[in-house]
Formats: structure tokens, C-alpha cells, sequence
């Protein structure tokens, strides 16, 4: 009958009431004729007492299974709003990267402690499902406030405390039979009355808010956060017993102690607790646990995975915005792009305009050293296709890059690369490159990924290579290409600084071309450039590699030596001033002049620890080996002077 239309049921109803009434009226007369006039109205009165009774229970009937409809009409919405706030509790538990299952657990805390104090069971659930929806306000917070890794503004730390408000203000609409929003507005609130958003203090704040407020400060405590670290367990005690009076409810804060013992679950019991259990039970008709179905589990996994994603090129940008040079700026970059796309290699190569090639400016990793040897022409291998055809290229093979670098039988394990281009304003500056062992290891969705970064690196890695570039023209004498004075007292502070750490000699050679001068008044100061050039290329030949030699400026030169004793540094000075002197320096054609260098030599610790006194000796000592020269040497025959070819 019910599922029979509804204008079907009233006709079927108005015939039902016809016949019945028709019944009625002709009983009199059937029972009558049939029975004595007595029993006629006593048959009757039975009848008619058997049909209300009947109406009466169908009405009844009807009334309860209405009201009851009704119940589970209710109870069905209720079960849904928690359900969908519970999905939403969930996802939003599920793009926690910093301490990811922080719902379950205060959920936890709170409830035992609810329960610990007394509370009713509706109360309780109150409690439960405030645990829930305490930190959904955050929804409205800036993601890069909630994940900043250093202190928050004044200005970012208001924000922030608006989220109490606005979770209360997100749930107000729903009915729920049980105090839920005084728990969520007030869950920030302090014993002492210190705390936000409206200053509650003592018992002002709601006990279910007190338990909220203790039970996520303890979850805190226990969980690494970009403005502090990890506690542990004792730690996190002590600093409850310290807050208690202050922060949270005293009470409270003994009870939660003497829990504490029995709600330390194991990391296994809290991914269980995240997966298999739900949220808050509604009532004693719905099931203790439900287990949460794979495609759920795999809904809040993607969520959890996106939101890592974006957490970690925000990490990316945020901290490549404070590095310079190319190499600082690459290890931070593989560092984090490592937990995004997995790599065995990351390198990164950088055009070069003069020579057309791609040069490997940082390699780690496995096979890092091979890679570092990579010199790829534009168009060659698989980095030389990238810079022409300016797109990323998904699991090319390494060994093609080996091959374009003439490195033919050079052993390489990995397998599979993944390239992508660096761009700035439509320039082609290199390329990030990842390696894997695995032959095609790489997916397109690690293209996107790489795609995503390299767009970001691209700017860093061109401002450090002009900042690289800047820093290089600060610091070299533009004429010899030697560095220049300002590099000598950065390098010399940091050589005496290790000397006195490992006990080491410095030595500094003071050098100064003999009558520089003349050649510069007989042929000209561009002649005298030219001979300073050759000058520096004979010193840079002369020192060894971790050596430095310095052009201080006009024909004066300052070659500090590593790890160098007395014995070494004074064969060191007569070895440049004889290679000095051999070189026969060609002014005109026809006319070479010979150069000739003072030398002068100062040790570190001897002469003294700091520069001043070093490059007063070193300079003293050149002087006086000037005057002795000049002594030995014939000075009246113009020297330098011009010799017939």
C-alpha cells in the first residue's frame, strides 16, 4: 500500500470508509431479523466498541511509526553532518605535514580525560567531537603563517589566534545535541586568563574546553614544529607541571599525570587510531569501530601527498630566497627536491656562452664524479637537445651525455635521467638534471614536479650566477685577471686563522718589478701593461695550486703560501725571481727589455700573527733586498734597458 501512489492511496481509502459505513447501516437490520432486538444492540455495541478500538490503534500506529520515521530521519542527518565534518576533520588532519595524526591524538588525550573527570556521556561526546574540529579554523589561515619555520609577526601571530573564532563560526549551523562550539571557541584560553580570544580565566572557561586546551598543548609539546623542536615524554611533563595554575586547570593537569602512563600509544597503535577507528561514535546504535574503506584511505593519502607537495615547494622557495652563490643554492635545492622526486644523481649544468656547451657546475650523488666531468655541446646528447629544443625530456639515457663528452668506457650506473630546462626571460641559462639506476624510473607526473621547480630555480640560479660573476669582478685586478688587494685580506684573515688552529706557517712573499717605471715612461703605459700581464701569468705558473699570488696595484705583487715553513718559502722566492728575470719582455719589435723583481719574505708566526705585521716585515725585507740589488748590479746602465734582438 505504501508504495502505491499517493492519489491512488486516498481513493483506495475513501472506498474502504464507504464500504465500512455502509456495513454499519445495514447491520441493524440483518441483526435484527436475525437475533431478538436485545442481543441485536449488545452484537452492535460490540462491533462498534471492536472498530474504535481498531481506529484507535491504527492512529496510534500511525503516530509512532511517524515519530519514529522521524527519529531516524534526525539521527540519519545527524550521523551525516558528523560524517561529513569527520571527512573534513580528516583531510584537513591529512595535509598536517608537520605533525601529521595531531587530530587523533588530542582526540584521544581528551576523551580519557573527560571521562577521568566525571563528565556525562553526552558530554563526553561533546568533548570528542569538539577534539575533532578544534583546529578546523586554520582552513582560514594563510598556509605560509601556519609553516613558517621562523618566529611570526605580530601581525601573522593576531592572525593565527583568529582561528578559535573562526573554527565557531564555521560550525555554528549545525545542531548538535551536545556542547560543541564553547569547547572550539574557547580551547586557546589560560587558567590565568592570559589567553585568546576573550580572556577567560579559571572556571569562566569550559570545562570541555579546559580538557581541549591541555590535551592539544601536550600533543604540541610532543610533536616537531618550525619554531621548536621535539619534546620528550619527561620534558613534555615537567612543562605541564610547570603550567599548571598558569595555563591549564590544575585538576586537570593531576588527573591527565595519573592517565598519562595508559595513553602513550606506540607508533603502530596511532596509524592504527588514524585508519581504522573513526573519529567520534555517535551513538550506542552505530558500531564501536567502522573500518574506513581503501578508497577513503587512498582519498586522505592523496591529500596528505598534494599537500606535501605544495609544503615542499614552498619549503623550496622560501629557503632558496637566502642563498647566493650557484653551489649553495644547488645543495639546497637537492636536499629538498629529494622528498619530491626520487633521485640516485642531481646535477646541474650551465650554458656557456663563448663555447656553445653545457658545463656540470655541481653533480651529487652516485657517479657524482663522472657527471662533474660532463662538457656537453648544444645539441648533443641528452643536455644538448634540452638546450635546443628548450623542453624537458622524461627517462633519456645518461650514457648519451657520457658519450657527447668523450668519457667513451668511463663505467656509469645510472640509468635513467630526467632534464629539464632553466629559463629566464626566454633565455637558456642550463639544465636540472636527476638520475636514476632504475631504467625508466621517471613518470610524468615527476615531469610536472621537476617542471614546477626548475621554474622556481630558474631565477635563484641566474641571480647566483650574476652574484658569483659580481663577486669574482669585486674581487680580481681587471688587467692581470690576478686577484686583487680586497681578496688578499679576506684570504690572508682566514689563512692565519687556520695556522693558529693547526699550528701551521704562512708565508708572504712581497713583490716588486725593478724600474717598472722606465719602461712605462720609454714605451708607454699601455707597453707596461703588457708587461705586467706576462709578469702575472710567470707568478701564477710559479705557486702551486692552493697557493695565491695578488696584484696589489701598479708593479707590486703579494703571493701568500699555504702550510709553507721558512726553508720552503725561501726557495719559493729565489725560484719566481729567477723565472721573473728569464723572461726577455719585447717591447717593439726588435727591442725586448728584461725584467727583474725585489722579494721581500715574512713567516707566520715568526714575523707575527695578524696581517699588519706580516706585510710590514715581508715589505721591509723587499726594500732591503732592492737596495742590495741595486748595490750588486751596475745601476748606471739604465736598468731595465733594451738589448738588440
Amino acid at each position: 500500500m505504501r508504495d502505491l501512489p499517493c492519489n491512488v492511496r486516498v481513493v483506495a481509502a475513501t472506498s474502504a470508509a464507504a464500504a465500512v459505513t455502509t456495513l454499519v447501516a445495514l447491520l441493524p437490520d440483518w441483526l435484527a431479523a436475525t437475533l431478538g432486538l436485545a442481543q441485536a444492540r449488545l452484537a452492535l455495541l460490540t462491533v462498534l466498541a471492536a472498530s474504535l478500538l481498531y481506529l484507535a490503534y491504527v492512529a496510534v500506529s500511525t503516530y509512532v511509526g511517524r515519530i519514529e520515521r522521524e527519529r531516524r530521519r534526525v539521527q540519519d542527518l545527524s550521523h551525516l553532518h558528523l560524517e561529513a565534518l569527520e571527512a573534513l576533520a580528516s583531510a584537513i588532519d591529512a595535509k598536517d605535514q608537520l605533525a601529521p595524526g595531531h587530530i587523533r591524538r588530542v582526540q584521544h588525550f581528551a576523551t580519557a580525560l573527560a571521562q577521568r573527570s566525571g563528565m556525562s556521556e553526552p558530554e563526553v561526546r561533546g568533548v570528542q567531537t569538539a577534539a575533532m574540529l578544534h583546529d578546523i579554523g586554520k582552513i582560514a589561515i594563510p598556509e605560509q603563517i601556519l609553516s613558517k619555520p621562523g618566529p611570526l609577526t605580530p601581525a601573522e601571530l593576531q592572525k593565527v589566534r583568529t582561528h578559535p573564532k573562526l573554527g565557531a563560526d564555521i560550525v555554528a549551523s549545525i545542531p548538535f545535541p551536545y556542547p560543541v562550539i564553547p569547547l572550539i571557541l574557547c580551547h586557546h584560553e589560560r587558567w590565568d586568563g592570559k589567553g585568546y580570544p576573550a580572556g577567560l580565566k579559571g572556571d569562566d572557561i569550559p570545562l570541555g574546553a579546559r580538557i581541549l586546551a591541555l590535551a592539544d598543548s601536550f600533543d604540541v609539546m610532543m610533536t616537531e614544529r618550525p619554531y621548536q623542536p621535539a619534546a620528550t615524554y619527561e620534558q613534555a611533563v615537567s612543562r605541564l607541571r610547570d603550567e599548571s595554575g598558569k595555563a591549564f586547570d590544575p585538576n586537570l593537569v593531576e588527573q591527565f599525570l595519573e592517565l598519562l602512563p595508559s595513553l602513550r600509544p606506540s607508533d603502530v597503535d596511532q596509524q592504527a587510531m588514524a585508519l581504522e577507528r573513526p573519529l567520534i561514535q555517535v551513538g550506542a546504535d552505530r558500531p564501536a569501530t567502522r573500518p574506513v574503506t581503501a578508497p577513503k584511505v587512498r582519498v586522505f593519502q592523496d591529500i596528505a601527498l598534494a599537500h606535501r607537495e605544495i609544503y615542499a615547494l614552498y619549503e623550496m622557495a622560501h629557503a632558496m630566497g637566502g642563498s647566493l652563490g650557484v653551489a649553495d643554492t644547488m645543495t639546497l635545492i637537492a636536499s629538498k627536491l629529494e622528498s619530491l622526486v626520487p633521485y640516485d644523481c642531481c646535477a646541474l649544468f650551465l650554458h656557456d656562452d663563448d663555447s656553445d656547451t653545457l658545463t656540470c657546475r655541481f653533480a651529487t650523488g652516485t657517479d657524482a664524479d663522472v657527471v662533474r666531468q660532463f662538457v656537453v655541446p648544444r645539441g648533443d646528447g641528452l643536455i644538448g637537445r634540452v638546450a635546443t629544443d628548450r623542453r624537458s625530456h622524461l627517462n633519456g639515457r645518461p650514457s648519451a651525455d657520457l658519450e657527447a663528452s668523450g668519457l667513451l668506457g668511463t663505467p656509469l650506473m645510472l640509468q635513467s635521467a630526467l632534464v629539464c630546462p632553466l629559463m629566464m626571460n626566454d633565455q637558456f641559462i642550463g639544465a636540472m638534471v636527476v638520475y636514476h639506476v632504475e631504467d625508466g624510473h621517471y613518470t610524468e607526473d615527476h615531469r610536472r614536479l621537476m617542471d614546477r621547480v626548475s621554474e622556481q630555480a630558474s631565477a635563484v640560479i641566474f641571480n647566483s650566477i650574476r652574484f658569483e660573476r659580481t663577486k669574482e669582478d669585486s674581487l680580481t685586478d681587471a688587467l692581470t685577471q690576478l686577484p686583487n688587494t680586497r681578496y688578499l685580506y679576506m684570504h690572508l684573515s682566514q689563512e692565519l686563522a687556520r695556522s693558529r688552529r693547526e699550528r701551521a706557517s704562512v708565508a708572504l712573499l712581497v713583490i716588486d718589478l725593478d724600474d717598472f717605471k722606465r719602461i712605462n715612461d720609454t714605451y708607454g703605459h699601455h707597453i707596461g701593461d703588457r708587461a705586467l700581464k706576462e709578469v702575472a701569468a710567470v707568478l701564477r705558473a710559479a705557486i702551486r695550486p692552493y697557493d695565491v699570488c695578488v696584484r696589489v696595484g701598479g708593479d707590486e705583487f703579494i703571493v701568500v703560501l699555504s702550510n709553507c715553513g721558512l726553508e720552503e718559502a725561501d726557495a719559493k722566492r729565489e725560484e719566481i725571481q729567477t723565472a721573473v728575470e728569464g723572461v726577455h719582455f719585447e717591447a717593439r719589435p726588435g727591442k725586448r727589455v728584461q725584467l727583474g723583481a725585489s722579494i721581500g719574505l715574512a713567516i707566520s708566526p715568526q714575523d707575527g700573527e695578524v696581517h699588519e705585521s706580516l706585510l710590514a716585515a715581508a715589505d721591509r725585507r723587499m726594500y732591503g733586498d732592492k737596495a742590495r740589488r741595486r748595490t750588486e748590479e751596475d745601476v748606471s746602465d739604465g736598468r731595465p734597458h733594451a738589448v738588440s734582438a
